[in-house]
């Protein structure tokens, strides 16, 4: 509280009108009794009201990606905005945006939305619709954005039931959802086994419960054995775009039949996307042109806005690029490296995993599936890591102990987390 007297008031003030004293729950998941406010963040660093500076490593839990007020970005804004804001036409820069995507992940159709959780609904229904199938099949733990759909975890028994904390679920997701343990395919088969399943909908590394990686060939299989039973494969490389410009598709060569991104690409601007095959953008074409487009629940007013796509043009065009990954991915490794020193020194139990530019720190072995990691979760210890590491300039993703590099995040701001990492280590030690 000595440090930040301003943020202290101003959470206290915002109390009167703010639900919970935030614009948004999850800015209520910070540790602490109150959130830190901030004054203004430029590349891989921001300051908050009290003036104190901090190495960010969090980036808007990757909305900043490609780092905070990117040049190219504000100029685009300021560029745009005088010559509107949004129309519901189009301008020229969605077909550049499209192309970009194109060549980025593979897919040569696409459509836009303002958030990932919009992007997967509008999937999930274009699936449901052209298969003629009602369920889908997400991942224990999985987290797709506010999805109904994906809201389902396995209870003790197997059986599926509402993820906890789930809030006003629309319907039991039994009834719309098979739930699986990612890198098992012999659930995989027994899902699918049904006949009734539209889509399996992953990331190809889970992310928001943990890093979880994939098998060797698990993805594979997986994309496989999908549509051999008719089902149609969704890629979500919202989190996992930190593998490479393309993100994990066009790292690792796969070839979903739709791909949904968001939060990086327009420089953290709302913008979101999701990409068709060549064969679904023929079918789907035709479901678009129909009299019912305004009302098919696919859409919304202000998707594919002006200013939106002048982000991520200037986004696309200029950050997230080969050289960038080149530098951000061994600042991770450089991450996991000075964490591991520390784990292997202390002789703890623990585990750093690096996916890309994005790794993270276990309070267990690696977990292989989003049931083994939900039941390794210490809040407790996530919230002591998170305040030592904040009270000493480091800010970390809120929901886990992960970190996230831009290509303006240095070595010294890695090498501040693992001093920080180290002191928090040894505090818990006595030593």
């Amino acid at each position: 509280m000595d440090l930040h007297p301003r943020s202290q008031q101003l959470a206290a003030e915002a109390q009167k009108h703010l639900v919970a004293g935030v614009p948004m729950n999850w800015m209520r998941r910070w540790p602490g009794s109150f959130p830190v406010f901030v004054e203004s963040a430029s590349g891989a660093r921001f300051v908050d009201v009290d003036g104190n500076e901090y190495v960010d490593l969090c980036l808007g839990d990757t909305g900043a990606m490609a780092g905070h007020g990117l040049p190219a970005v504000v100029e685009a804004l300021a560029q745009q905005a005088p010559r509107g804001i949004t129309t519901m036409l189009p301008g020229a820069s969605a077909g550049n945006v499209a192309s970009m995507l194109a060549d980025r992940f593979g897919l040569p159709a696409w459509q836009f939305a303002l958030t990932a959780t919009d992007a997967n609904r509008f999937a999930l229904r274009l699936a449901r619709s052209l298969t003629g199938r009602s369920k889908v099949i997400v991942m224990n733990w999985c987290y797709h954005g506010t999805v109904d759909e994906t809201f389902a975890v396995l209870d003790a028994d197997g059986a599926v039931v509402p993820r906890p904390g789930s809030t006003g679920a629309a319907v039991d997701p039994a009834l719309t959802t098979r739930v699986v343990e990612f890198n098992d395919l012999d659930a995989l088969d027994a899902a699918l086994a049904h006949g009734d399943v539209a889509c399996v909908l992953t990331e190809p590394a889970l992310t928001n419960i943990g890093i979880v990686l994939p098998d060797p060939g698990y993805l594979e299989a997986l994309a496989a054995r999908t549509r051999a039973a008719g089902a149609l494969l969704i890629i979500d490389e919202t989190h996992t775009i930190c593998a490479g410009p393309g993100g994990y598709t066009a790292a690792f060569g796969l070839e979903p039949d739709i791909l949904t991104i968001g939060k990086p690409i327009a420089g953290g601007v709302p913008m979101a996307a999701w990409g068709l095959s060549a064969e679904l953008a023929e079918r789907a074409t035709a479901m678009f042109l129909s009299d019912d487009t305004d009302v098919s629940g696919v859409g919304g007013t202000l998707a594919g806005n002006a200013l939106s796509l002048a982000a991520a043009q200037a986004t696309l065009a200029t950050t997230l690029t080969a050289a960038d990954y080149e530098h951000t991915i061994a600042l991770a490794t450089r991450w996991t490296e000075g964490v591991a020193r520390v784990i292997a020194d202390a002789a703890l139990p623990w585990h750093v995993q690096q996916l890309g530019c994005r790794a993270e720190y276990w309070f267990c072995p690696p977990p292989r599936n989003g049931g083994e990691a939900a039941a390794a979760v210490d809040h407790e210890l996530d919230a002591f890591m998170h305040l030592w590491c904040m009270n000493r300039g480091v800010l970390l993703a809120p929901f886990h102990n992960m970190a996230l590099m831009a290509p303006a995040t240095t070595a010294e701001d890695v090498d501040r987390h693992t001093k920080s990492f180290a002191s928090a280590v040894a505090a818990l030690l006595g030593r």
